[in-house]
């Protein structure tokens, strides 16, 4: 028998600081990747759409990506994980964010785009989400990102593509 944990409890907890990840450690890679297919698979259902690239990368891909990660650990276990790029025109290209199911709606996104905006403050911060996974495009509403485009990448997903402009303090965004 599974036991569940008392998801009350554990929404009444505060987050641990974000910090960076290395890939380098085999316990750190697997944790991200395990985080990361369920917060996928998430989003898969949410769009209709199970080919998402995330899903379908090996850890030797994910150890191999160009990425820097921070993430949230709780108890040890990655529960939250962003993970970003600087591109050559300086802009910050937020190229994943993911949060493991059970700990939904407690913030952990807020907290994770919150640090990086802390260490890696930019002009240009550029995103890109499901059309339709409406829970993602609210969050990066509340944060100032503007929708900029939308282009089909497969035959029933189209993907938006979102920007802010300007330093954080200038799009209103309020660190807690």
């Amino acid at each position: 028998m599974t036991v569940q944990p008392d998801a009350t409890a554990a929404s009444h907890r505060p987050l641990s600081e974000p910090v960076r990840l290395d890939l380098a450690d085999a316990d750190t890679l697997r944790q991200l990747w395990n985080l990361q297919r369920a917060s996928y698979a998430v989003e898969a259902r949410l769009i209709g759409f199970d080919g998402l690239p995330p899903l379908l990368e090996s850890l030797d891909q994910l150890r191999a990506c160009d990425e820097s990660f921070l993430g949230i650990r709780e108890e040890s276990v990655l529960i939250g994980a962003v993970g970003w790029t600087r591109l050559p025109n300086g802009a910050l290209d937020i190229c994943r964010l993911v949060v493991h199911p059970d700990a939904h709606r407690r913030g952990v996104a807020t907290v994770l785009l919150d640090a990086l905006d802390s260490i890696e403050p930019a002009h240009l911060a550029i995103v890109a989400t499901g059309a339709a996974n409406l829970p993602a495009l609210a969050l990066y509403r509340r944060r100032g990102f503007v929708p900029v485009g939308e282009r089909r990448v497969a035959p029933g997903l189209t993907i938006t593509e979102l920007e802010r402009r300007g330093s954080v303090q200038e799009s209103g965004i309020k660190h807690r």
